[in-house]
């Protein structure tokens, strides 16, 4: 089956959207780029730091609640129908519930061709990255670098912990069907 997915999983500061915009350019055809990120910022304001929302503690910790679970169902629902439509898709997640949130997308994504990567960095590397960008809760990183992973299945990993986003993107590429 033709990859149509690379799905990207890793705690903050690990380096999925650097790896992303490498294979963006490595990969032979057009890819999009969406990510957690993307959902969140096209979110209503009021869902920032709600029950219902996305909440942010000033530890790092990250909460959700059924509004943003509602929206989410229906993001990863749509970022499904564009790859079955045809287009190439790298997705950068955060998958906060680990397998859990791994079942939600392989659900949305059954019949269409996913490469799953998980992309591993040691949590003080990927601290030091979240205090040198200074646009994250600090504490998030290292919060994030194990608990992503738990019970995830992969068919590839990478670590940025030594390796930088254009080789770990050429790896990955050499993975897609």
């Amino acid at each position: 089956m033709k990859t149509r997915m690379i799905v990207l999983n890793g705690g903050s500061s690990s380096g999925k959207t650097g790896i992303a915009r490498c294979l963006q350019s490595v990969l032979p055809d057009q890819w999009l780029l969406l990510g957690v990120d993307t959902l969140i910022d096209a979110m209503p304001a009021a869902m920032q730091a709600s029950d219902e929302g996305i909440d942010f503690a000033p530890d790092g910790g990250v909460a959700v609640g059924s509004g943003f679970r509602e929206l989410e169902a229906a993001w990863i629902e749509g970022v499904a129908a564009m790859a079955r439509a045809g287009a190439g898709i790298v997705v950068d997640e955060v998958f906060l519930g680990g397998a859990e949130s791994q079942r939600r997308w392989q659900k949305a994504l059954d019949g269409v061709g996913v490469l799953w990567v998980g992309v591993r960095c040691d949590a003080a590397v990927a601290a030091g990255r979240e205090t040198a960008r200074g646009d994250r809760v600090s504490g998030m990183a290292a919060l994030q670098a194990d608990v992503v992973h738990r019970g995830v299945t992969y068919d590839l990993e990478v670590d940025t912990t030594r390796q930088e986003s254009m080789e770990c993107a050429r790896i990955i590429a050499a993975h897609v069907a």
